[in-house]
């Protein structure tokens, strides 16, 4: 007897009109969903401990070579293209489960490349990387809505509070990849003598925080030297590890799901799957109001790993210091994520993104007026406390808004996702060489206050339509 054989359970269930339905099929218990869950989130921990960290890094560490970010801008670019095609054709062959890993391999290859960071490796392994992304995140997202929905069923609880759950217990230990991460970064780069480091001082503050420019940053701040390359090929080491230990992770230990349409289709891709992203978008209205809030999640998230790290941390602290007030930021992260996972079943959705919209809105114009300080060194972290808890709204809300929006469409929606938000990291990625970090900041601004206004739109003609059909009901 197979697994899906021995926990596969029927659940009678009503369409609207009150006619009876196809039953429910659960291809699991409720502790194999629950084991998977965790299963999935530890793989994208190891993952990310590496891949989130060194992307932090990319600003300060490659800025002489200028492939930094400019790999991380490619990596999006491609990443672009690839929501546009690659997951519905790679998880119908593959499935979810095969999917993953597959895709995870893109990440080890552009943790290699680090060790020679020129333009002839960087750029083709974030091409590679990038092509592999969308489909590693389509398929997690996939998979956790599905078991979800199966879990829920199970439980007779709410879809939505269901599915909020499980992405804020995802997000709340994902997130914990930027300690880890961050904590082995801020280790090997800790000045001492062995390591021929010294503490530096700059006299330069000025020309650090808004107003850095990274076209003529301050000649005499030694803060923003390369670090040895000892150094930085130990670090690239063991984010290779930590890369390869996610990939065997989900191997070994993430059981296969067959998605209800995957049966139907029984394994067999059809061509309509190509278009099934760019159909979703342009047929729903919510998901083009939603693109604005969406392209903010890139943006905000491209600003603290690469602006925030840089222009505030590095420029006035060293870069030795980018770990460890990442990490203050990644342990907020991590406990709003669950909180806020867990609280919306009680409150909703609006609160949190008022919240968001509070804290990310007050921290960005706090960053546009603060000459970073470093005998002032509690306020980095505060700041980067505050942008955590506003991206924990921001990741978990949206993410589970687009799965309890689209849950019969979770493929194309979730790679519209992917797309958007990679369009905000390569916009704010492309220009981070070349504008000041003023503008940058108005550039977040701005993204915020429109998608804000579009998501706000998107939940009143959604309590419009589900009041409509209430009393089409009665």
């Amino acid at each position: 007897m197979t697994d899906k054989e021995k926990y596969q359970m029927d659940f009678p269930t009503k369409e609207a009109n009150g006619h009876a339905a196809e039953p429910f099929t659960c291809q699991m218990s409720k502790f194999q969903i629950l084991k998977n869950l965790f299963v999935v989130s530890f793989g994208f921990v190891f993952l990310f401990t590496a891949f989130q960290s060194m992307a932090n890094l990319q600003s300060s560490l490659n800025k002489e070579e200028g492939v930094g970010t400019a790999s991380l801008s490619t990596l999006y670019g491609a990443l672009v293209v690839s929501c546009m095609f690659v997951p519905p054709i790679l998880i119908a062959h593959l499935g979810c489960k095969w999917t993953i890993p597959l895709s995870m391999c893109g990440y080890v290859l552009y943790m290699g490349a680090n060790f020679y960071a020129v333009w002839g490796t960087m750029i083709p392994a974030a091409i590679i990387l990038g092509l592999g992304a969308a489909p590693l995140w389509s398929a997690k997202c996939a998979y956790l809505t599905e078991t979800g929905v199966w879990y829920a069923k199970l439980t007779g609880q709410s879809e939505d509070a269901t599915i909020n759950r499980f992405f804020g217990i995802f997000f709340m230990i994902f997130q914990t990849s930027q300690i880890w991460g961050n904590l082995i970064s801020s280790t090997v780069f800790s000045p001492t003598p062995e390591n021929g480091t010294t503490l530096n001082v700059t006299n330069d503050l000025n020309k650090c925080g808004a107003n850095f420019d990274p076209i003529d940053p301050p000649s005499n701040n030694t803060n923003l030297k390369k670090p040895e390359q000892n150094q930085v090929y130990l670090l690239c080491g063991i984010y290779i590890g930590c890369a390869v230990a996610a990939v065997i992770i989900i191997t070994v230990l993430l059981d296969k799901i067959i998605l209800e349409k995957d049966e139907k289709r029984q394994g067999r891709p059809s061509p309509k799957l190509l278009i099934a992203t760019f159909k979703h978008l342009i047929s729903s209205p919510a998901q083009i109001l939603l693109i604005p809030l969406t392209i903010y999640s890139g943006v905000e998230q491209a600003f603290i790993s690469g602006d925030y790290t840089k222009s505030y941390i590095t420029c006035s602290l060293g870069i030795w210091n980018v770990g460890y007030v990442m990490i203050c930021y990644g342990v907020v992260d991590a406990i709003c994520s669950f909180a806020f996972g867990r609280m919306v079943q009680y409150v909703g959705h609006i609160p949190f993104f008022i919240l968001a919209f509070i804290v990310h809105g007050g921290v960005q114009i706090t960053l546009l007026f603060w000459i970073p300080d470093p005998d002032a060194i509690v306020i980095f972290y505060v700041l980067a406390a505050l942008w955590g808890m506003g991206d924990a709204v921001i990741q978990t809300q949206i993410n589970a808004f687009y799965g309890f929006l689209f849950k019969d469409n979770t493929e194309p929606a979730f790679a519209n996702y992917r797309l958007w938000e990679s369009v905000g990291f390569i916009f704010a990625y492309a220009y981070n060489d070349f504008i000041v970090t003023n503008i940058k900041i108005y550039v977040c601004m701005a993204f915020l206050v429109v998608g804000m206004a579009g998501y706000g739109t998107v939940e009143v003609m959604q309590r419009t339509r589900s009041a409509r059909s209430a009393d089409i009901t009665k």
